[in-house]
């Protein structure tokens, strides 16, 4: 199969859908605003400088899943999703996305962004395989915990080989594209490496490796 591979955020979205949940609860006071949004705002800088602690982070990102029923949860993702992820969707992104349906690829989305926040969104686009950072659940309930691997920098290439080898497929004619240096590791494997709107770091990466640099904002 010929892979085409989506990061997410600030990729297909015009924002960060990691911390802008982070915004939508303390918009809705479901957690104590004024220390939430400067630890958000803390580890976007994190991100974005590529110092995070992706552990750290985890541990303080998934916390609020663990404090509330799931029910709750799923009521609160769909406001989230009409509020904060719809009006960020770009056109250029979907119609990219169905550039690469039309022609018989396998689509998906690998975020580190966990897969509570990015389900749906996945969904929206239409992109069936999603691998994301993925919360801990015991019987019906988060825990809080992160399951397995994080989806982010190396552990991406991970996930992704585990993919791989569980349907019997390989990189041969990939894509991914990304916005961020954090993605390295991954675009370096693929046959197509893409950046899009990338940060200051993967543009001059990308410069020196002569991969392609895109723009799907307006």
């Amino acid at each position: 199969m010929a892979l085409s591979i989506f990061d997410l955020d600030n990729t297909l979205l015009n924002g960060d859908s990691d911390y802008l949940w982070g915004q939508f609860l303390v918009d809705n006071n479901i957690v104590d605003g004024q220390h939430y949004e400067q630890k958000n705002q803390e580890f976007y800088y994190q991100y974005t400088q590529g110092t995070l602690d992706i552990h750290e982070f985890l541990a303080f990102s998934l916390k609020p899943l663990s404090e509330h029923p799931t029910e709750q949860l799923f009521k609160w993702r769909d406001a989230f999703m009409r509020e904060k992820i719809l009006p960020i969707v770009l056109d250029k992104a979907i119609k990219l996305v169905d550039s690469h349906r039309q022609r018989g690829n396998t689509l998906m989305i690998i975020t580190a962004t966990n897969q509570f926040v990015t389900k749906p969104i996945a969904e929206h686009f239409g992109i069936p395989h999603l691998l994301a950072t993925n919360p801990e659940m015991i019987n019906g309930q988060y825990t809080g915990q992160v399951e397995g691997i994080p989806c982010f920098q190396e552990g991406k290439v991970t996930r992704l080989q585990s993919w791989l080898t569980k349907h019997n497929a390989d990189l041969t004619d990939s894509w991914f594209y990304s916005d961020s240096h954090n993605d390295i590791p991954l675009l370096e494997k693929v046959s197509h490496a893409v950046a899009v709107n990338p940060d200051e770091t993967l543009q001059q990466y990308a410069t020196e490796q002569q991969w392609d640099i895109i723009s799907l904002r307006e």
